[in-house]
């Protein structure tokens, strides 16, 4: 479970200071989601947890006739992503929790986006009826989210080298909170959304790069998710035991100069009702 003050906390630092790796693991879903939202039209445009902004940025650039805002409940995040959107002046960027946000004058989003910003909502239904909420007329929604831990071997190749693997699935916000797909059209449908579609999507996650791609998935792991909280308990000879792990594992799926790890998630769209 990733709460409110987690993300305000130690995990954003961490993907404060991961953005890049995180932009770039994330690369094969960005352009998916980019590609599902092109011939859509759109004047104003929400990114829902919008971390250091990737999405939010490549919407801005490619539709400078729309006015754009991000909200990220993270400071970290939220200064990156400030600091990226300098030169664009139809994006900006908002530290608030967005179930929660209210708009600016002027603002009611008739397109709502988030690449994987909303499995870490606290009483979800509430937060997607505030959405609605605020939302135009007819406005459209569109997010991923990962499906089943037992298809994203992005986590579970990993995880699986603990000592003590951890439990990936739910209860309670986190990554894998909106794998069931029945639960979260349940979660739409009483947060005020209809014409609710899943599409499954398979990607390849960019863990690892550069002039040493090896030490690079070791850097990331290290960093951010599931393992860095792991590696955090342990004593010191535990954790060289687990890197060596790690390597081995980073070393088998390196090709071509990059470490990739499958991952499976949900495409989601639906419509105010």
């Amino acid at each position: 479970m990733t709460d409110v003050s987690e993300w305000q906390g130690t995990t954003g630092d961490a993907w404060a200071a991961e953005w890049r790796r995180t932009d770039r693991s994330f690369t094969m879903l960005t352009e998916e989601l980019l590609r599902n939202t092109r011939g859509m039209p759109c004047t104003q445009v929400l990114d829902i947890g919008c971390g250091a902004g990737e999405l939010s940025l490549a919407l801005a650039r490619g539709r400078p006739e729309s006015r754009i805002i991000g909200v990220d409940v993270s400071p970290q995040l939220h200064s990156v992503a400030t600091s990226r959107c300098a030169r664009l002046e139809n994006v900006e960027y908002v530290l608030a929790d967005v179930a929660q946000w209210q708009p600016p004058a002027g603002f009611s989003p008739d397109f709502l986006i988030s690449r994987h910003g909303v499995m870490f909502f606290d009483g979800p239904e509430k937060a997607f009826a505030h959405l609605a909420g605020i939302a135009a007329p007819d406005a459209r929604l569109l997010f991923s989210c990962f499906r089943a831990p037992a298809e994203n071997p992005f986590f579970t190749e990993v995880a699986r080298l603990l000592p003590e693997p951890p439990e990936l699935g739910p209860p309670g916000p986190g990554p894998f909170a909106f794998a069931d797909s029945d639960k979260v059209k349940a979660i739409l449908t009483a947060g005020g959304w209809k014409d609710i579609v899943f599409k499954p999507f398979d990607v390849a996650m960019i863990v690892g790069g550069g002039k040493d791609p090896v030490e690079d998935t070791v850097a990331y792991f290290s960093a951010v998710g599931p393992t860095a909280r792991a590696m955090r308990e342990m004593d010191d000879s535990a954790r060289e035991r687990f890197l060596e792990r790690l390597r081995r594992m980073a070393q088998n799926n390196c090709r071509e100069g990059m470490v990739m790890l499958p991952a499976a998630v949900w495409i989601v769209s639906a419509t105010k009702a």
